[in-house]
């Protein structure tokens, strides 16, 4: 080990004290049973058993992503992860799953493998450092630097630059992000575009659009339907509700049901007429949810005001509806970082964001990407 990172390892190791009474706490809630003994004691976290494509991804989102290299890769892939719910995901792609360990314990974890891919901005310094001196070809992908964070980075430059070292290969995903990346040590940089977007949904079905603004409240859970029939009036335009859970449907009608009593609204249920003629449609039928999306001009996605960690905002922004989302968003951050425009709202500002609806932006977005240069890089070195 060179002296940066025998210096980077006693800070490591220093830090790693300080949070140990931390992490025992933790250790108190059922979510993390599994994630800190295994990160942070090496508790049931063993090395890979053979050697051949390690794929380093954060949560479920960047594991998602990647399930196309996965496949491609499938009886050589090894797979680690930071959250649960990546941990989780990754689980149904392969058995050959790891939690990283935090970077202290990453000397005595690693293993040779032939390629390293690691998703975005899981810089860590110990794990290309270490893969680099196994013998193992780095490769970065999907890499970008946001405006929000490129301040940040510049302030760490000499740190990057350490870690760029490591690094054989990057695919970004813009000029923007080339230039950005370079700035900070990076070499061998070639743009391909966000590889998010190369799995992009499709509809099924042509529904007619109704011919006034169409709401869809997609995806919701227990809470979200009560708090958006409060918002909604009818001068706002149709409301078509989407529950996520099917076993929902019966409690969501007898809901939607109370609801329009007294009131000058007309109601269906899907399953007994398959079209958007009410003013308020509950569909409880599975599937059609991108066909939905593709006759709406607003998108209230559930799951984040309720604490579920939100839900895809990627299919809504491809058939151009507005998207408007509570700011639980911890599952789905990844997503949300390849659109431009939409809006993350407290409970209390629904009703207000419905009356301004026509002022709100469409999202955009980010540059689709390609997984055929990354295709290739990989089996370069298999």
């Amino acid at each position: 080990m060179n002296i940066f990172s025998i210096f980077y390892n006693i800070l490591l190791l220093f830090v790693y004290i300080l949070i140990l009474p931390f992490l025992l706490l933790k250790l108190r809630n059922k979510k993390y049973k599994e994630a800190i003994p295994a990160k942070f004691f090496l508790k049931n976290n063993p090395k890979f058993d053979f050697t051949g494509v390690w794929f380093h991804s954060c949560s479920m989102g960047e594991v998602k992503a990647i399930k196309p290299l996965i496949d491609e890769f499938q009886d050589k892939a090894n797979i680690s992860v930071i959250t649960n719910t990546g941990y989780e995901e990754a689980k149904l792609y392969t058995k050959n799953v790891r939690f990283l360990p935090y970077e202290i314990f990453l000397p005595f974890w690693v293993n040779r493998q032939k390629v390293l891919v690691v998703m975005e901005a899981e810089l860590w310094y110990m794990l290309f450092f270490m893969a680099k001196r196994k013998g193992t070809k780095t490769i970065l992908i999907n890499a970008r630097i946001s405006d929000r964070s490129y301040k940040s980075y510049l302030n760490f430059r000499f740190l990057y630059i350490k870690i760029f070292e490591n690094i054989d290969k990057v695919f970004a995903q813009s000029e923007i992000d080339k230039k950005r990346l370079i700035e900070l040590g990076a070499k061998n940089v070639e743009v391909i575009g966000n590889i998010k977007l190369a799995q992009l949904p499709k509809k099924n079905i042509d529904f007619i659009k109704p011919d006034i603004q169409t709401i869809v409240a997609a995806s919701t859970h227990e809470g979200e339907e009560k708090l958006i029939l409060n918002a909604y009036k009818k001068k706002y335009g149709k409301l078509i509700v989407v529950p996520r859970h099917p076993e929902r449907f019966p409690k969501v009608d007898i809901m939607i049901s109370e609801f329009i009593k007294n009131k000058d609204l007309t109601y269906h249920k899907f399953s007994q007429k398959d079209d958007f003629s009410s003013d308020i449609i509950l569909v409880d039928k599975m599937g059609i949810l991108n066909d939905i999306y593709a006759i709406s001009d607003i998108t209230i996605l559930g799951g984040a005001f309720a604490k579920v960690g939100g839900h895809n905002p990627i299919e809504p922004a491809f058939f151009g509806s507005k998207i408007i989302s509570g700011k639980n968003i911890f599952n789905q951050k990844s997503l949300f970082s390849c659109i431009k425009n939409y809006y993350l709202i407290e409970e209390e500002e629904l009703e207000d964001y419905l009356k301004k609806s026509d002022t709100l932006l469409k999202p955009e977005l980010t540059e689709a990407g390609s997984f055929d240069e990354i295709f290739k890089e990989i089996k370069k070195w298999l």
